[in-house]
């Protein structure tokens, strides 16, 4: 596995906050350290103007990092700021890895993601590090089960 230290960006819904440590110490504990430039309960965002968020809080943010994880819970679909977020990642040529939340049973996931993602895998450190790396580019369901072939590139599992 990997020992490098990865500059991520984690897109997610805030209520999701406490996913984003797990998903970090996950990866800790197969040697990927990993840096997170998002926004969270401990470093909020205390802006009011959507476009000032955009432009001089997030932008700079995801431009940073290497590549975009997109935590998939539930909320995750109806957020017009994580899709945002993946939009701008694809603008940016990033990678962009979906993660389903620990203990998922399927949901929707984000119109961005669905079009932009190259991966989409299970609670499993393992393939997310795969993903990261750009070693791994399959759509799977909670479970870690492959999705079934679509007509659509890239059209995980919903």
């Amino acid at each position: 596995m990997s020992n490098e230290t990865k500059n991520v960006f984690i897109s997610h819904v805030h209520k999701d906050d406490e996913g984003l440590t797990d998903i970090k110490n996950l990866l800790k504990n197969k040697g990927m350290n990993v840096r997170d430039s998002s926004i969270n309960s401990d470093r909020p965002n205390n802006a009011k103007s959507p476009d000032y968020i955009k432009s001089e809080i997030l932008a700079p943010r995801i431009d940073w990092a290497s590549t975009m994880i997109v935590y998939i819970s539930p909320e995750t679909k109806n957020s017009e700021w994580v899709n945002w977020e993946i939009e701008r990642a694809h603008k940016q040529d990033k990678t962009i890895v979906g993660v389903w939340e620990r203990g998922a049973n399927g949901c929707e996931v984000p119109e961005a993601l669905d079009e932009y993602g190259h991966a989409l895998v299970g609670w499993n450190a393992d393939k997310i590090i795969d993903a990261v790396n750009g070693d791994y580019e399959q759509f799977e369901t909670p479970d870690g089960t492959t999705c079934e072939p679509r007509s659509i590139r890239r059209h995980p599992c919903g």
